[in-house]
């Protein structure tokens, strides 16, 4: 694709955690033509290293620009994620929401890229949520979706002057299997990706916690070695 077909989609958001998901999110943008402007999100997390992931993916993709946001979600605490006191689950999948569930992130992280849409301007805000293999995260379903896209054309000056502002979410329906299949014709290296919660100072992933049996499970059902280190 040339850059004069790659600007003329215009201008996106891409929310880059540095995980699977959302690098196959930042491929599918970048091969639809958008001119990506990526966000990812120092929140206080139990690890950064998803945050060079996102540097690195940032870079391969030739996105515009990457920003890192620094906030503070430990000050609420709530999640084993943000909360030192709360131990990820290794036991398996549960039903209903998980400990490590991190209470509004996704509403958090999409005002900013809202923010920041109205002063480029973008009209297209891609996030990597996933309503299939979601692990019970009530942020990650198409009912909080268009709920927040209907927030977003009723509160910016954008959707008021008459335009809109689309949250994308290509992956919504997808299972991870077929993520890590399209991705990787669009040439993601999975390997400079992280999805585990507990991920050691060596960068060994646990390979118990949710994200990492999900992750495990994707790659033996689309047929792909997982290049991850557990």
């Amino acid at each position: 694709m040339s850059e004069q077909q790659r600007l003329s989609r215009g201008k996106a958001i891409v929310l880059l955690s540095g995980g699977l998901d959302s690098a196959t999110v930042l491929a599918m943008a970048t091969d639809q033509g958008y001119e990506c402007h990526c966000l990812s999100f120092d929140y206080g997390q139990r690890h950064r290293t998803e945050i060079e992931f996102a540097a690195g993916l940032a870079a391969q993709f030739s996105a515009t620009e990457h920003r890192t946001i620094k906030i503070d979600l430990r000050a609420f605490g709530g999640s084993a994620l943000t909360d030192d006191g709360l131990e990820v689950p290794v036991d398996g999948i549960e039903a209903g929401v998980p400990i490590t569930y991190v209470p509004a992130r996704n509403t958090i992280f999409l005002s900013y890229a809202l923010g920041y849409a109205e002063v480029l301007p973008a009209h297209h805000i891609f996030i990597g949520v996933n309503a299939v293999d979601y692990s019970g995260y009530p942020d990650c379903r198409p009912e909080f979706v268009s709920a927040f896209e209907a927030l977003a054309n009723t509160a910016t000056r954008i959707g008021t002057e008459g335009e809109r502002i689309c949250i994308e979410t290509p992956l919504i329906d997808l299972k991870k299997e077929e993520i890590i299949l399209r991705g990787a014709a669009l040439g993601v290296d999975y390997s400079k990706t992280v999805s585990c919660y507990q991920l050691t100072e060596a960068g060994t992933s646990c390979g118990v916690c949710d994200s990492c049996r999900i992750r495990k499970a994707g790659f033996a059902q689309a047929g792909m070695d997982d290049p991850t280190c557990y």
